[in-house]
Protein backbone atom coordinates (compact mmCIF):
# COMPACT_ATOMS: atom_id res chain seq x y z
CA UNK A 1 0.00 0.00 0.00
CA UNK A 2 2.01 2.76 -1.34
CA UNK A 3 0.70 6.21 -1.10
CA UNK A 4 3.20 9.25 -1.72
CA UNK A 5 2.90 11.77 1.14
CA UNK A 6 3.15 14.94 -0.23
CA UNK A 7 2.19 18.62 1.20
CA UNK A 8 2.58 17.27 4.55
CA UNK A 9 5.93 15.25 4.00
CA UNK A 10 7.37 18.71 2.45
CA UNK A 11 6.33 20.27 5.52
CA UNK A 12 7.99 17.76 7.60
CA UNK A 13 11.40 18.59 5.69
CA UNK A 14 11.13 21.75 7.01
CA UNK A 15 12.51 20.38 10.05
CA UNK A 16 15.46 18.53 8.85
CA UNK A 17 18.74 19.30 10.35
CA UNK A 18 22.23 20.04 8.51
CA UNK A 19 24.10 18.23 10.62
CA UNK A 20 24.10 15.11 13.23
CA UNK A 21 22.00 15.88 16.19
CA UNK A 22 21.15 13.76 19.32
CA UNK A 23 17.54 12.58 19.04
CA UNK A 24 15.60 13.07 22.05
CA UNK A 25 13.19 10.49 22.85
CA UNK A 26 11.16 9.63 26.12
CA UNK A 27 9.67 5.76 26.04
CA UNK A 28 7.36 3.68 28.51
CA UNK A 29 5.13 1.00 28.80
CA UNK A 30 1.16 0.73 29.36
CA UNK A 31 -0.11 -2.16 31.15
CA UNK A 32 -0.70 -4.07 28.35
CA UNK A 33 2.62 -3.87 27.12
CA UNK A 34 2.37 -1.33 24.75
CA UNK A 35 5.66 0.41 24.28
CA UNK A 36 5.39 3.94 23.89
CA UNK A 37 8.04 6.02 21.94
CA UNK A 38 7.87 9.96 22.21
CA UNK A 39 10.05 12.53 20.31
CA UNK A 40 8.94 16.11 20.41
CA UNK A 41 10.32 18.11 17.30
CA UNK A 42 8.58 22.25 17.26
CA UNK A 43 10.40 22.84 13.81
CA UNK A 44 6.75 22.35 11.53
CA UNK A 45 3.37 21.54 12.96
CA UNK A 46 3.32 17.97 11.98
CA UNK A 47 2.60 15.08 14.06
CA UNK A 48 3.74 11.16 12.65
CA UNK A 49 1.36 8.56 14.65
CA UNK A 50 2.94 5.38 13.79
CA UNK A 51 2.74 1.62 14.87
CA UNK A 52 4.87 -1.33 14.27
CA UNK A 53 4.27 -4.28 14.88
CA UNK A 54 6.63 -7.45 15.21
CA UNK A 55 4.89 -9.53 12.95
CA UNK A 56 5.90 -9.98 8.95
CA UNK A 57 6.15 -12.43 6.81
CA UNK A 58 8.79 -14.99 8.38
CA UNK A 59 5.78 -15.34 11.28
CA UNK A 60 3.66 -17.04 8.72
CA UNK A 61 2.94 -21.18 7.87
CA UNK A 62 4.50 -22.42 5.05
CA UNK A 63 0.72 -23.28 3.22
CA UNK A 64 -0.06 -19.92 4.63
CA UNK A 65 2.32 -17.21 3.28
CA UNK A 66 1.49 -13.87 2.20
CA UNK A 67 -0.34 -13.26 5.66
CA UNK A 68 0.97 -10.33 6.97
CA UNK A 69 1.30 -8.18 3.84
CA UNK A 70 -2.31 -9.26 3.73
CA UNK A 71 -2.90 -7.89 7.05
CA UNK A 72 -1.44 -4.19 5.51
CA UNK A 73 -4.46 -4.11 3.48
CA UNK A 74 -6.83 -5.42 5.29
CA UNK A 75 -6.48 -3.06 8.56
CA UNK A 76 -7.91 -0.52 6.69
CA UNK A 77 -10.82 -2.23 6.45
CA UNK A 78 -12.73 -0.40 8.62
CA UNK A 79 -13.34 -1.07 12.30
CA UNK A 80 -16.00 -0.80 15.14
CA UNK A 81 -16.08 3.08 14.90
CA UNK A 82 -14.91 3.52 11.59
CA UNK A 83 -17.38 2.09 8.69
CA UNK A 84 -15.67 0.52 5.96
CA UNK A 85 -14.31 2.68 3.05
CA UNK A 86 -14.01 5.52 5.78
CA UNK A 87 -10.30 5.09 6.88
CA UNK A 88 -9.12 7.28 4.13
CA UNK A 89 -11.77 9.84 3.78
CA UNK A 90 -11.45 10.84 7.45
CA UNK A 91 -7.92 11.08 7.26
CA UNK A 92 -7.64 12.84 4.04
CA UNK A 93 -11.07 15.14 5.29
CA UNK A 94 -8.75 16.50 8.73
CA UNK A 95 -5.35 17.24 6.16
CA UNK A 96 -3.22 13.82 6.99
CA UNK A 97 -1.92 11.33 4.40
CA UNK A 98 -1.03 7.56 5.65
CA UNK A 99 0.62 4.53 4.11
CA UNK A 100 1.77 1.12 5.63
CA UNK A 101 4.05 -1.32 4.84
CA UNK A 102 5.81 -5.21 5.58
CA UNK A 103 8.49 -7.05 5.26
CA UNK A 104 10.00 -10.53 6.52
CA UNK A 105 9.91 -9.18 10.16
CA UNK A 106 7.48 -6.48 10.49
CA UNK A 107 4.48 -4.28 9.74
CA UNK A 108 4.78 -0.42 10.00
CA UNK A 109 1.66 1.87 9.94
CA UNK A 110 1.73 5.50 9.75
CA UNK A 111 -0.41 8.55 9.43
CA UNK A 112 0.89 12.13 8.91
CA UNK A 113 -1.44 15.06 10.29
CA UNK A 114 -1.22 18.38 11.31
CA UNK A 115 -0.31 18.87 15.11
CA UNK A 116 -3.71 19.93 15.59
CA UNK A 117 -5.16 16.57 15.04
CA UNK A 118 -2.93 14.55 17.25
CA UNK A 119 -6.00 13.14 19.45
CA UNK A 120 -7.69 11.74 16.29
CA UNK A 121 -4.85 9.77 14.85
CA UNK A 122 -3.65 8.24 18.14
CA UNK A 123 -7.65 6.78 18.39
CA UNK A 124 -7.51 6.03 14.83
CA UNK A 125 -4.60 3.82 15.37
CA UNK A 126 -6.18 2.73 18.91
CA UNK A 127 -9.35 1.66 16.63
CA UNK A 128 -7.24 -0.33 14.35
CA UNK A 129 -5.75 -2.31 17.46
CA UNK A 130 -8.47 -2.83 19.94
CA UNK A 131 -11.82 -2.66 17.27
CA UNK A 132 -10.71 -4.51 13.57
CA UNK A 133 -13.54 -5.82 11.64
CA UNK A 134 -12.40 -8.83 9.93
CA UNK A 135 -15.29 -10.52 8.00
CA UNK A 136 -15.54 -12.28 4.48
CA UNK A 137 -16.67 -8.67 2.63
CA UNK A 138 -13.15 -7.60 3.38
CA UNK A 139 -11.04 -10.59 2.90
CA UNK A 140 -12.47 -10.70 -0.23
CA UNK A 141 -12.07 -7.29 -1.17
CA UNK A 142 -8.21 -6.80 -0.01
CA UNK A 143 -7.88 -10.82 -1.74
CA UNK A 144 -8.43 -9.18 -4.78
CA UNK A 145 -6.36 -5.90 -4.34
CA UNK A 146 -3.68 -8.27 -3.27
CA UNK A 147 -3.60 -10.52 -6.29
CA UNK A 148 -3.71 -7.15 -8.69
CA UNK A 149 -0.32 -5.77 -6.55
CA UNK A 150 1.26 -8.95 -7.16
CA UNK A 151 0.18 -8.96 -11.47
CA UNK A 152 1.39 -5.65 -11.40
CA UNK A 153 4.49 -5.45 -9.28
CA UNK A 154 5.81 -8.46 -9.95
CA UNK A 155 3.74 -10.95 -12.23
CA UNK A 156 3.80 -8.53 -15.21
CA UNK A 157 7.25 -6.93 -14.34
CA UNK A 158 10.07 -7.40 -15.49
CA UNK A 159 12.44 -9.10 -13.28
CA UNK A 160 9.71 -8.86 -10.90
CA UNK A 161 10.65 -12.63 -9.29
CA UNK A 162 14.28 -11.95 -8.49
CA UNK A 163 13.38 -12.47 -4.81
CA UNK A 164 11.27 -15.04 -4.82
CA UNK A 165 14.36 -16.81 -6.76
CA UNK A 166 17.46 -16.07 -4.61
CA UNK A 167 14.82 -16.39 -1.19
CA UNK A 168 13.84 -20.04 -2.45
CA UNK A 169 17.53 -21.31 -3.02
CA UNK A 170 19.72 -19.04 -0.30
CA UNK A 171 17.05 -20.67 2.38
CA UNK A 172 15.78 -24.20 2.86
CA UNK A 173 14.90 -23.93 6.65
CA UNK A 174 13.74 -20.46 7.62
CA UNK A 175 10.24 -18.71 6.37
CA UNK A 176 12.85 -16.37 4.62
CA UNK A 177 12.47 -19.10 1.92
CA UNK A 178 9.11 -17.36 0.54
CA UNK A 179 8.40 -13.78 -0.28
CA UNK A 180 6.37 -11.20 1.57
CA UNK A 181 3.63 -10.88 -1.05
CA UNK A 182 3.39 -14.53 -0.54
CA UNK A 183 1.19 -17.17 -3.13
CA UNK A 184 -2.42 -16.20 -4.18
CA UNK A 185 -3.64 -19.87 -3.75
CA UNK A 186 -2.69 -19.97 -0.25
CA UNK A 187 -4.80 -16.64 0.49
CA UNK A 188 -8.06 -18.23 -1.51
CA UNK A 189 -7.58 -21.73 0.53
CA UNK A 190 -7.39 -19.78 4.10
CA UNK A 191 -10.75 -19.52 5.83
CA UNK A 192 -12.12 -16.43 7.51
CA UNK A 193 -11.34 -17.97 10.79
CA UNK A 194 -7.36 -18.29 10.27
CA UNK A 195 -6.92 -14.46 9.17
CA UNK A 196 -9.22 -13.58 12.48
CA UNK A 197 -6.56 -16.12 14.59
CA UNK A 198 -3.45 -14.14 12.88
CA UNK A 199 -5.00 -10.89 13.79
CA UNK A 200 -5.66 -11.94 17.72
CA UNK A 201 -2.12 -13.95 18.04
CA UNK A 202 0.16 -11.04 16.13
CA UNK A 203 -2.08 -7.81 16.58
CA UNK A 204 -1.74 -6.82 20.08
CA UNK A 205 -0.21 -4.31 22.24
CA UNK A 206 2.14 -6.26 23.94
CA UNK A 207 3.72 -7.06 20.26
CA UNK A 208 3.66 -3.47 19.41
CA UNK A 209 5.36 -0.22 19.38
CA UNK A 210 3.54 3.22 19.15
CA UNK A 211 5.45 6.46 18.08
CA UNK A 212 4.54 9.93 18.38
CA UNK A 213 7.21 12.54 16.78
CA UNK A 214 6.31 16.11 15.81
CA UNK A 215 4.70 18.75 17.60
CA UNK A 216 2.67 18.05 20.63
CA UNK A 217 2.14 18.39 24.11
CA UNK A 218 3.80 15.93 25.75
CA UNK A 219 1.49 16.15 28.87
CA UNK A 220 -1.36 15.26 26.66
CA UNK A 221 -0.25 12.80 24.18
CA UNK A 222 0.38 10.77 27.53
CA UNK A 223 -3.15 11.49 28.62
CA UNK A 224 -5.11 10.47 24.58
CA UNK A 225 -2.17 7.30 24.33
CA UNK A 226 -3.54 6.07 28.21
CA UNK A 227 -7.14 6.86 27.22
CA UNK A 228 -7.13 5.23 24.00
CA UNK A 229 -4.74 2.49 23.85
CA UNK A 230 -4.58 1.67 27.94
CA UNK A 231 -8.03 -0.39 27.76
CA UNK A 232 -6.93 -2.61 24.96
CA UNK A 233 -6.53 -6.19 26.86
CA UNK A 234 -2.82 -7.88 26.73
CA UNK A 235 -2.45 -10.55 23.62
CA UNK A 236 -0.83 -14.19 24.98
CA UNK A 237 2.61 -13.57 24.45
CA UNK A 238 3.75 -14.31 20.96
CA UNK A 239 6.30 -17.58 21.03
CA UNK A 240 8.64 -17.45 18.33
CA UNK A 241 10.49 -20.54 16.46
CA UNK A 242 13.89 -20.40 15.94
CA UNK A 243 15.28 -21.16 12.62
CA UNK A 244 18.75 -22.35 11.83
CA UNK A 245 20.23 -22.75 8.06
CA UNK A 246 23.44 -24.90 7.91
CA UNK A 247 25.99 -23.23 5.87
CA UNK A 248 26.38 -22.87 2.43
CA UNK A 249 29.93 -24.69 1.66
CA UNK A 250 29.24 -25.71 -2.18
CA UNK A 251 28.06 -23.34 -5.02
CA UNK A 252 23.97 -23.16 -5.37
CA UNK A 253 23.12 -22.63 -9.08
CA UNK A 254 19.93 -22.22 -10.52
CA UNK A 255 18.22 -21.06 -13.09
CA UNK A 256 14.64 -18.78 -13.17
CA UNK A 257 12.94 -18.21 -16.75
CA UNK A 258 10.93 -14.44 -16.70
CA UNK A 259 8.63 -14.31 -19.85
CA UNK A 260 8.92 -10.16 -19.42
CA UNK A 261 12.85 -9.78 -19.89
CA UNK A 262 15.03 -9.96 -22.97
CA UNK A 263 18.44 -9.58 -21.70
CA UNK A 264 19.59 -12.70 -19.23
CA UNK A 265 20.66 -11.11 -15.68
CA UNK A 266 23.27 -12.77 -14.39
CA UNK A 267 23.18 -13.24 -10.18
CA UNK A 268 25.61 -14.13 -7.22
CA UNK A 269 23.85 -14.07 -3.97
CA UNK A 270 25.27 -14.62 -0.37
CA UNK A 271 23.82 -16.02 3.11
CA UNK A 272 24.92 -13.07 5.44
CA UNK A 273 24.16 -12.73 9.26
CA UNK A 274 21.96 -10.64 11.31
CA UNK A 275 21.13 -7.00 10.71
CA UNK A 276 21.84 -6.25 14.41
CA UNK A 277 25.97 -7.74 13.89
CA UNK A 278 28.81 -4.93 12.96
CA UNK A 279 29.89 -7.63 10.33
CA UNK A 280 26.28 -6.77 8.43
CA UNK A 281 27.40 -2.95 8.50
CA UNK A 282 30.44 -4.12 6.80
CA UNK A 283 28.81 -5.42 4.07
CA UNK A 284 26.61 -2.32 3.52
CA UNK A 285 30.10 -0.52 2.57
CA UNK A 286 31.10 -3.20 0.70
CA UNK A 287 28.31 -3.34 -1.18
CA UNK A 288 28.37 1.00 -1.33
CA UNK A 289 32.75 0.36 -2.04
CA UNK A 290 31.66 -1.39 -5.53
CA UNK A 291 28.29 -0.11 -6.98
CA UNK A 292 27.07 2.95 -5.24
CA UNK A 293 27.53 5.83 -7.98
CA UNK A 294 29.57 5.99 -11.47
CA UNK A 295 32.91 5.93 -9.37
CA UNK A 296 32.42 2.73 -7.82
CA UNK A 297 34.88 -0.24 -8.72
CA UNK A 298 32.55 -2.61 -10.27
CA UNK A 299 30.68 0.28 -12.43
CA UNK A 300 33.76 1.82 -13.38
CA UNK A 301 34.89 -1.29 -14.40
CA UNK A 302 32.35 -3.38 -16.11
CA UNK A 303 30.39 -0.94 -17.68
CA UNK A 304 32.60 2.41 -18.43
CA UNK A 305 35.63 0.70 -18.93
CA UNK A 306 35.61 -2.75 -20.17
CA UNK A 307 31.92 -2.01 -21.40
CA UNK A 308 30.86 -5.44 -21.17
CA UNK A 309 27.72 -4.58 -18.87
CA UNK A 310 25.27 -2.59 -19.78
CA UNK A 311 24.53 -2.34 -15.56
CA UNK A 312 25.86 -4.01 -12.44
CA UNK A 313 24.96 -3.30 -8.74
CA UNK A 314 25.46 -4.94 -5.11
CA UNK A 315 23.41 -4.39 -2.28
CA UNK A 316 23.19 -6.05 1.09
CA UNK A 317 19.50 -7.24 2.07
CA UNK A 318 20.04 -7.31 5.96
CA UNK A 319 17.45 -8.40 8.08
CA UNK A 320 16.26 -9.45 11.46
CA UNK A 321 17.70 -13.38 11.53
CA UNK A 322 19.57 -13.54 8.25
CA UNK A 323 20.67 -11.37 5.28
CA UNK A 324 20.95 -11.83 1.46
CA UNK A 325 24.32 -9.65 -0.27
CA UNK A 326 23.81 -9.66 -4.08
CA UNK A 327 25.30 -8.77 -6.85
CA UNK A 328 24.16 -8.73 -10.53
CA UNK A 329 25.00 -7.57 -13.90
CA UNK A 330 23.11 -7.50 -17.02
CA UNK A 331 25.28 -7.79 -20.37
CA UNK A 332 25.84 -5.95 -23.00
CA UNK A 333 26.04 -7.52 -26.59
CA UNK A 334 26.46 -11.14 -26.25
CA UNK A 335 28.98 -11.47 -22.80
CA UNK A 336 28.75 -14.39 -21.08
CA UNK A 337 27.19 -14.92 -17.34
CA UNK A 338 30.87 -16.51 -17.23
CA UNK A 339 32.75 -13.52 -17.93
CA UNK A 340 30.73 -11.58 -15.98
CA UNK A 341 31.23 -13.20 -12.97
CA UNK A 342 35.03 -13.28 -13.41
CA UNK A 343 34.76 -9.51 -14.27
CA UNK A 344 32.84 -9.51 -10.65
CA UNK A 345 35.36 -12.19 -8.47
CA UNK A 346 38.52 -10.51 -9.40
CA UNK A 347 37.10 -7.04 -7.30
CA UNK A 348 36.05 -9.23 -4.71
CA UNK A 349 39.86 -11.11 -4.59
CA UNK A 350 41.22 -8.19 -4.70
CA UNK A 351 39.43 -6.58 -1.28
CA UNK A 352 39.71 -9.98 0.37
CA UNK A 353 43.60 -10.11 -0.53
CA UNK A 354 44.51 -5.74 -0.13
CA UNK A 355 43.31 -2.87 1.92
CA UNK A 356 40.96 -0.87 -0.11
CA UNK A 357 42.58 2.69 -0.65
CA UNK A 358 43.01 5.39 2.06
CA UNK A 359 40.89 7.66 -0.65
CA UNK A 360 37.91 4.79 -0.88
CA UNK A 361 37.80 4.37 2.54
CA UNK A 362 37.27 8.10 3.15
CA UNK A 363 34.84 8.71 0.64
CA UNK A 364 32.69 5.45 2.64
CA UNK A 365 33.21 6.96 5.32
CA UNK A 366 31.39 10.23 4.13
CA UNK A 367 28.52 8.77 2.70
CA UNK A 368 27.47 6.89 6.12
CA UNK A 369 28.09 9.71 7.70
CA UNK A 370 25.64 11.85 5.58
CA UNK A 371 23.41 8.70 5.25
CA UNK A 372 23.03 9.30 8.97
CA UNK A 373 22.42 12.52 8.77
CA UNK A 374 19.58 12.08 5.71
CA UNK A 375 18.39 9.15 7.62
CA UNK A 376 17.28 11.33 10.75
CA UNK A 377 16.51 14.66 8.87
CA UNK A 378 12.73 14.39 8.85
CA UNK A 379 10.28 13.68 11.76
CA UNK A 380 8.95 10.19 9.61
CA UNK A 381 11.93 9.49 9.05
CA UNK A 382 13.34 9.55 12.68
CA UNK A 383 10.25 7.58 13.86
CA UNK A 384 10.42 4.90 12.11
CA UNK A 385 14.01 4.45 12.92
CA UNK A 386 12.89 4.50 16.69
CA UNK A 387 10.16 1.91 16.15
CA UNK A 388 12.82 -0.22 14.42
CA UNK A 389 15.70 0.11 16.67
CA UNK A 390 13.11 -1.00 19.73
CA UNK A 391 11.27 -3.59 17.81
CA UNK A 392 14.37 -5.59 15.72
CA UNK A 393 17.32 -4.46 17.56
CA UNK A 394 16.55 -4.34 20.83
CA UNK A 395 18.59 -1.06 21.25
CA UNK A 396 16.12 1.52 20.87
CA UNK A 397 19.53 4.33 21.37
CA UNK A 398 21.17 3.21 18.44
CA UNK A 399 18.97 6.34 16.47
CA UNK A 400 21.95 7.77 17.92
CA UNK A 401 24.58 5.21 18.25
CA UNK A 402 24.40 2.99 15.51
CA UNK A 403 27.01 5.82 13.25
CA UNK A 404 29.51 5.05 15.87
CA UNK A 405 29.42 1.53 14.71
CA UNK A 406 29.92 3.10 11.27
CA UNK A 407 33.06 5.46 12.30
CA UNK A 408 34.23 2.14 13.93
CA UNK A 409 34.88 -0.20 10.88
CA UNK A 410 38.28 -0.21 9.41
CA UNK A 411 40.16 -1.17 6.11
CA UNK A 412 40.89 -4.62 7.93
CA UNK A 413 37.64 -4.99 8.33
CA UNK A 414 36.37 -4.87 5.38
CA UNK A 415 39.08 -7.16 3.85
CA UNK A 416 38.47 -9.80 6.96
CA UNK A 417 34.25 -9.73 6.62
CA UNK A 418 34.46 -10.10 2.65
CA UNK A 419 36.95 -13.12 2.81
CA UNK A 420 34.68 -14.19 5.66
CA UNK A 421 30.80 -14.26 3.35
CA UNK A 422 31.93 -13.79 0.18
CA UNK A 423 33.73 -16.92 -1.13
CA UNK A 424 32.25 -18.62 -4.06
CA UNK A 425 31.42 -21.78 -2.18
CA UNK A 426 29.00 -20.03 -0.01
CA UNK A 427 26.73 -18.37 -2.63
CA UNK A 428 24.19 -19.20 -5.28
CA UNK A 429 24.81 -18.35 -9.04
CA UNK A 430 21.10 -17.38 -10.51
CA UNK A 431 20.70 -17.25 -14.08
CA UNK A 432 17.86 -15.09 -14.31
CA UNK A 433 16.67 -14.75 -18.30
CA UNK A 434 13.97 -15.06 -21.08
CA UNK A 435 11.61 -17.66 -20.90
CA UNK A 436 12.84 -20.37 -23.63
CA UNK A 437 10.79 -21.00 -26.70
CA UNK A 438 8.71 -24.42 -26.65
CA UNK A 439 9.75 -27.05 -29.20
CA UNK A 440 6.85 -28.00 -31.39
CA UNK A 441 6.51 -31.88 -31.32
Amino acid sequence: MKKTLMALGTIAMLGSTANAQKVAFEEFDLDNGLHVVLHQDNSAPVIITSVMYHVGAKDEQPNRTGFAHFFEHLLFEGTKNIERGEWFKIVTANGGQNNANTSDDRTYYYEVFPSNNLELAIWMESERLMHPVINQIGVDTQNEVVKEEKRLRIDNQPYGNIFKAIKQNLFKNHPYRWTTIGEMEHLDSATLEEFQAFNKKFYVPNNAVLVVAGQFDPTQAKEWIKKYFGAIPKGAPVARQKFEEAPITTTINATWEDPNVQLPMTLAAYRTPSMKTKDARVLDMISTYLSDGKSSKLYKKMVDDKKVALQVGAFSNSQEDYGQYIIYSLPLGDVSSESLLKEIDEEIVNMQTNLISENDFQKLQNKFENNYVSSNATVEGIAENLASYYLLYGDINLVNTEIEIYRSITREDIKEVAKKYLNPNQRLILNYGPAKEKTAK
